[in-house]
């Protein structure tokens, strides 16, 4: 069973609307730097090549599917501002990531951080069994982040904080995967993990008594630990100079305490973001 969130979509209005904002204010920076660029040109008969932008703009439609909660049977679908939007490989607005900035980086390597949304929600109507566990939000996290590649293979790990007051505490996600470009394709896959703290999982899996007495669900004492095991699989293909189609997956599989929860129906989660991108 889908289900379409109005709040999602609201937020995902406002991703948008921060997307066009800059997307026009790097049209503009990068027509008035080659207007300047003409001015300066003295000899009539030299010829210049204008320099390359610093700016890199790419934004789309595109669909989610994500469980209905942490541990559900059921997927929703809905849409989804596919963004990717750079300048100088320093500031950065990027799928999930509202908006993040590179603080150490070169072709190998980044660390920084980031204004990141994370839709992981639960709700009471989602599944008659989670009535009486009360609901809880998705909402903004702050990401801090670091990466390095050596020849095809990229090791990444990624700490999220919620910064909303909605009870998911801290999550660190650690991959390895290796991307190989074929023609207009690139491969990408590999495994990871990701880790939670007490508070998150004793949100999103645990059951208080109190919980227990309204839900009819056995009480169920969490802590921190392995959340879960995961693969990512990503592909991209270039229709044109300007258009790109790109589909990323994550295979995962619960374990330990989210594993076990009463609340858990499947334990294994698929996540997948299908796009199709205009690049300027």
């Amino acid at each position: 069973m889908t289900k379409f969130s109005p709040v999602v979509a609201a937020r995902c209005a406002a991703t948008v609307a921060l997307a066009l904002a800059l997307a026009t204010y790097a049209i503009g920076a990068q027509a008035g730097a080659q207007a300047d660029d003409t001015a300066s040109v003295v000899p009539n008969n030299s010829i210049s090549t204008p320099p390359a932008s610093k700016w890199k703009v790419a934004f789309g439609p595109g669909m989610v599917v994500t469980p209905a909660y942490p541990g559900a049977r059921d997927l929703r679908v809905f849409p989804y501002p596919a963004l990717d939007i750079s300048y100088d490989d320093r500031v950065f607005s990027q799928g999930p990531d509202v908006l993040g900035l590179n603080v150490i980086r070169s072709e190998d390597y980044h660390v920084g951080a980031a204004l990141s949304f994370d839709f992981q929600s639960r709700q009471e109507k989602d599944d008659p069994h989670l009535r009486g566990l009360g609901n809880v939000d998705g909402g903004p996290k702050l990401k801090l982040f670091a990466d390095y590649t050596i020849w095809i293979f990229t090791g990444s790990v990624a700490m999220y904080q919620d910064i909303a007051g909605h009870g998911q505490g801290k999550t660190a996600v650690t991959d390895l995967y290796a991307s190989v470009p074929v023609g207009g394709w690139m491969f990408s896959a590999g495994p990871g993990f990701t880790w939670a703290d007490a508070l998150y999982t004793r949100t999103f899996f645990g059951v208080s008594s109190q919980q227990s007495a309204a839900s009819g669900l056995p009480a169920y004492n969490t802590g921190a630990g392995i959340r879960d095991v995961h693969l990512n699989g990503y592909v991209s293909y270039d229709f044109s100079k300007h258009w790109v189609g790109s589909v990323a997956m994550t295979v995962g599989r619960l374990q330990h305490y989210a594993a076990a929860s009463p609340i858990t129906v499947r334990r294994t989660e698929i996540n997948t973001l299908a796009s199709v991108n205009y690049r300027f």
